[in-house]
């Protein structure tokens, strides 16, 4: 069988470029850069993965608060928001009903809950189908009279966005923490510093 010189040509400059690994001959280099490839894809991942991260948070001391309203926001096109910060909101033994702007509830609510997000599309890693997806969000924590008790924001970090893809509670849930206690939770993933707590 004739050997094609230009193919041999081209391997030996695969072999050459990745001079570190052990394995530099034809079938070595394939699974050299699979392992690469893997493990590019692996680290992808994991950054989709990532919690959201409260940003710009401002708190006043104050009692805990046991009972919130939500106020509905029809601007926000993303079904699971309410959910995810019923979800966040009982996570910290708060327990919470939704009304929408405007409805008479007399003196049922004490502290008043408002958000606003903005939603993007694009194409998930690894997919050909463009997703919805928080690219971010403010809430508001406010007394019945109107005073703001406190606020906090997430947004996707950068283009590719660490939390870009993570679910919308696992975004919203360290705001909504920040937002009742005045202090996030410490951020869980790859590059958590050494000196969060």
């Amino acid at each position: 069988m004739r050997r094609n010189p230009y193919l041999s040509l081209k391997l030996l400059g695969v072999g050459l470029v990745l001079q570190g690994c052990s394995a530099t001959g034809p079938f070595g280099t394939f699974y050299t850069v699979q392992a690469i490839k893997a493990s590019g894809t692996a680290a992808a991942v994991s950054l989709q993965g990532m919690p959201g991260e409260a940003k710009d948070t401002v708190y006043h001391a104050r009692q805990p608060i046991s009972e919130v309203c939500i106020q509905y926001n029809p601007q926000v096109q993303m079904v699971d928001i309410v959910p995810a910060l019923q979800l966040a909101l009982r996570a910290n033994q708060i327990e919470s009903r939704v009304y929408e702007e405007g409805a008479v509830v007399g003196n049922k609510c004490p502290y008043w809950l408002r958000y606003n997000a903005q939603v993007a599309w694009d194409k998930p890693p690894f997919s050909e189908k463009f997703q919805t997806y928080v690219s971010a969000a403010g809430l508001t924590l406010q007394s019945d009279s109107g005073q703001v008790l406190a606020s906090s924001n997430y947004a996707a970090e950068g283009y590719y966005g660490m939390s870009k893809w993570a679910s919308t509670h696992d975004k919203l849930a360290p705001v909504v923490s920040a937002l009742v206690s005045g202090s996030p939770p410490p951020r869980r993933g790859l590059f958590m510093r050494k000196d969060a707590s």
